[in-house]
């Protein structure tokens, strides 16, 4: 479950920033949150696939897993927040 609610949150933030791109604005937070988010991804489809290969189902579909990917996208979007906050206070100065 984690997995799937990490890549759902690297897809948003990839197509936030696109479009944040094509308007014109900077969107470095986006960017990083972005490649935080495809970086757990990663991490996780390497951990399902070796736990395929190890007789266990794919994704594991259970409130432990769901509750690790609950942690993993506040997480993400803390750093997002705090790097939002940061790319908005040099832009002010």
């Amino acid at each position: 479950m984690c997995e799937l609610m990490t890549i759902a949150a690297a897809v948003a933030f990839t197509a936030w920033y696109f479009a944040a791109k094509r308007r014109g604005k900077s969107a470095g937070a986006v960017f990083t949150a972005m490649l935080m988010f495809w970086g757990a991804a990663l991490m996780w489809a390497v951990d399902c696939v070796a736990n395929a290969m190890d007789g266990e189902p794919l994704f594991d579909i259970s409130g432990k897993d769901f509750f690790l990917g609950l942690i993993i996208w506040v997480s993400g979007l803390a750093v997002f927040g705090v790097l939002s906050l940061l790319e908005r206070n040099r832009a002010v100065k």
